[in-house]
């Protein structure tokens, strides 16, 4: 319906550009919305407003012109005129109640697109270092990572999953001390503990299994337990690949999969950190200051120069941030998304300073970030600190535990990004309207209990017959569904746009209101043959629409409840 108004409006321009009242060189984006108030209609432009200047008219005597240049259509059922100059848009019941036909039609293609064309994205997102268990904020960035990438293949995208192991640096030394510590069998209380060591019950495992000598798989390795206290070398290879394990078995609970596992280490190993530096040096962007390498990123942007080598030696964390960035790019991704926290920030300067340096026509402004704040986690209204897993801090596998993964993943990625969440257990287990998982969930079941009554009383759903009659569906109630079933498709478009998996989530839970009050306050299973199977198969578009957007969310549609 909004496609078919702008394609009228586009005619009342070309109309009065002919007459004379438009500039022939106008060429005006067109803006229609849905209407906040059904009173005004369905769809809303305020396009009369927007012409007036080069009109030089009055935006409602503009408005006046328009609508009488607007090309003949079934489809309205009339338009008015509101305020300075807005014109609203009533939709014929029988065009309007046509969006049934298309998703019933389209299945779960409905909302799909191909604009696309097939573009190679690459998605980093999660890329927690190998030290131990996903907490909660890796958790909302595996959600909101994942939403992005179901979005974009929804809209034709050729999308690559990634996940970055930060396998080299310190932390990599502190877990092998841990774990070397647990297997000398000392605990966090010893004086001899490392400084900076793990201390969660993941450790003991770790330091168990380990000195058992058994063999633990991860993505593309397989390592066996030296069952030497003394061999650090063999017990960090064996923790890295043992908590990478982990970390995928927490993910696979979660429904994330990676396309591509990448590691820190292969970048000197194949020595991209070396070339990088070497490439930098050439271009006469570094210098040498007391005792350390600086690359100019001020030069690119940044607020002060950056060092890429340390006075003691070894290189700082964002050198082989842009080697692996170059990496992606040497790929062929032209568009490279990062889903990362917001302590990530003071790193996506830097790093975009690094590939402008390096000179090989890599665009300002590239790569794309997405970075989600904190998550606190509450029950009974308390902040919940500690996992007996981690140690200090609570993981995805706890909240999955706690809530199931449908909830889990819904809550975490229903939020916009960049504010922070509170992740409320009691809220997320309990089955009432004021979960948004459930109040979905139980739009999805309560249609095919309708379906399941309907059979169960001889009267099965007819398509045919409600096909040929969706001009019934007149009442005010459902006429707010069918206005939202036919947003879906724009609504998973802004949201892969913009990369804002929350839009899908606010309309699921729109879409759901909508029918809940259609459902309490139209009969569904009336005498009336045609009238029944009409209003079933304004239940089965919306029970088609909701399966494919809980689909994008990563969240289940469940039949009953």
């Amino acid at each position: 319906m909004k496609d078919t108004i702008v394609t009228l409006l586009e005619g009342a321009i070309a109309a009065l550009k002919h007459q004379g009242v438009l500039p022939d060189d106008l060429q005006p984006t067109i803006k229609v919305d849905p209407t906040k108030d059904k009173a005004h209609g369905d769809y809303a432009t305020n396009l009369a407003l927007m012409l007036a200047k080069p009109a030089a008219m009055k935006p409602r005597e503009l408005a006046d012109l328009l609508v009488a240049a607007l090309p003949a259509s079934d489809a309205l059922q009339k338009t008015e005129i509101a305020g300075p100059g807005f014109i609203n848009f009533f939709a014929a019941t029988d065009a309007a109640a046509q969006i049934v036909a298309q998703v019933l039609d389209s299945g779960d293609a409905f909302g799909r697109s191909l604009i696309g064309k097939g573009e190679k994205v690459q998605v980093e997102f999660v890329s927690a270092n190998p030290t131990g268990p996903l907490h909660v904020g890796h958790g909302r960035g595996a959600a909101i990572g994942d939403c992005i990438c179901r979005l974009l293949e929804a809209t034709g995208y050729d999308v690559t999953r990634e996940f970055y192991y930060n396998d080299a640096g310190a932390q990599i030394k502190n877990l092998a001390l841990s774990v070397q510590a647990r297997a000398k069998g000392l605990g966090p209380d010893d004086p001899s503990w490392p400084e900076d060591g793990y201390r969660g019950e993941y450790i003991v495992d770790v330091a168990n299994d380990y000195m058992a000598g058994k063999t633990v798989t991860a993505d593309d390795r397989e390592v066996t337990a030296k069952a030497d206290a003394n061999d650090l070398d063999a017990i960090q290879a064996f923790a890295v690949a043992w908590l990478r394990r982990e970390q995928d078995l927490d993910l696979k609970a979660f429904g994330v999969e990676f396309d591509v596992y990448f590691l820190e280490s292969s970048l000197y190993q194949d020595g991209k950190v070396e070339a990088t530096v070497e490439k930098l040096v050439a271009n006469g962007h570094t210098y040498e200051e007391d005792g350390a390498m600086w690359l100019r990123t001020t030069d690119f942007g940044d607020d002060k120069d950056r060092v890429m080598r340390k006075r003691e030696g070894g290189y700082t964390y964002f050198l082989p941030d842009v080697a692996y960035h170059l990496n992606k790019w040497q790929r062929g991704f032209k568009t490279v998304i990062n889903e990362q926290g917001a302590d990530h920030h003071s790193t996506v300067t830097r790093v975009r300073a690094g590939l402008q340096a390096l000179e090989v026509g890599i665009p300002k402004g590239w790569p794309d970030y997405v970075l989600h704040q904190m998550v606190m986690v509450t029950r009974s209204g308390v902040e919940v600190k500690l996992s007996k897993r981690a140690g200090s801090y609570v993981t995805v596998r706890d909240l999955i535990d706690e809530v199931g993964r449908d909830a889990t993943r819904f809550f975490l990625a229903a939020r916009r990004a960049d504010s922070q969440l509170t992740f409320d257990i009691d809220l997320a287990r309990s089955q009432s309207n004021d979960n948004p998982v459930y109040y979905i969930q139980y739009a999805h079941a309560r249609v095919s209990s309708m379906l399941r009554k309907a059979e169960d009383a001889g009267q099965p759903f007819n398509h045919g017959v409600a096909l040929a009659n969706l001009a019934l569906l007149d009442s005010d109630q459902e006429k707010a569904v069918l206005n939202r079933l036919a947003r879906y498709p724009e609504v998973v478009e802004n949201a892969a746009k913009n990369r804002e998996p929350q839009q899908v989530a606010q309309y699921l839970l729109d879409l759901s209101g909508d029918f809940h009050t259609c459902y309490n306050a139209v009969k569904v299973m009336v005498e009336d043959d045609t009238l029944r199977n009409t209003r079933l198969a304004l239940g089965l578009a919306t029970k088609q629409v909701l399966r494919n957007g809980l689909d994008l969310m990563g969240v289940s549609a469940p039949e009953e409840m």
